[in-house]
């Protein structure tokens, strides 16, 4: 019960982000790192990615494999918040303070082990030679 409302509540912030990343499309695009060619498509793929994730987690479609897959997405979208902790870069019209940009690339490590906890993803997963 408390794993499948994590995944949930989950499911709602990167459907609520998902969006984001096409209503704020410019926004997004100035935390994309400049050694990477057309920031808006890749904010446009990135939002579609999350929307995946999000119907994936309520769906419950191969929850292991989705844990898996929503980790490596958000390792692999860390270096934009690095860049943007490390640019002092605002969050859309918010401007936030250094140790509260480096706060937030500091939780990506916390949301990804919450994603495998919720997804039964490795280390997390049970096998049958465990205890719970």
């Amino acid at each position: 019960m408390i794993k499948r409302s994590v995944q949930i509540l989950l499911a709602v912030f990167f459907l609520a982000a998902g969006l984001l990343h096409f209503r704020l499309d410019d926004a997004f695009a100035q935390i994309v790192p400049p050694v990477l060619p057309f920031p808006v498509g890749i904010v446009w793929i990135t939002g579609l990615m999350e929307l995946a994730f999000a119907a994936a987690l309520i769906a419950r479609w191969r929850l292991p494999l989705t844990g898996l897959l929503l980790s490596a997405y958000l390792l692999a979208v860390l270096p934009a918040n690095i860049y943007m902790a490390m640019a002092r870069i605002p969050l859309g019209d918010t401007a936030m303070s250094p140790a509260a940009l480096w706060i937030r690339v500091a939780l990506q490590f916390p949301l990804i082990a919450l994603v495998l906890w919720s997804a039964g993803s490795p280390p997390f997963r049970k096998t049958p030679d465990t205890d719970g």
